[in-house]
């Protein structure tokens, strides 16, 4: 898929954006009304980083998260990665 995360699966998801008017009630107002509900995304953040997937250097798509998390095996880098 385009925006996916090819270790947790995180992706798009959809929600509302809510617009409200008027003042809160404990500010001296009659409340706050919704006037109008508008569709809108969540996107996940997404980077394209190079893992070491099976023995092999490749390419994947994987979200922040999964990054920090450390699920991702990345590869070894400097002079004792190359002249190994």
């Amino acid at each position: 898929m385009a925006r996916q995360c090819d270790y947790c699966g995180k992706r798009t998801e959809v929600g509302n954006q809510v617009t409200h008017r008027g003042l809160p009630k404990k500010k001296g107002g009659i409340g706050l009304r919704c006037t109008g509900r508008t569709k809108r995304e969540f996107k996940p953040n997404i980077q394209r980083v190079a893992a070491v997937v099976g023995g092999q250097l490749t390419r994947v798509k994987v979200c922040t998260r999964c990054l920090k998390a450390g699920k991702v095996a990345k590869p070894a880098r400097g002079k004792l990665a190359t002249a190994g």
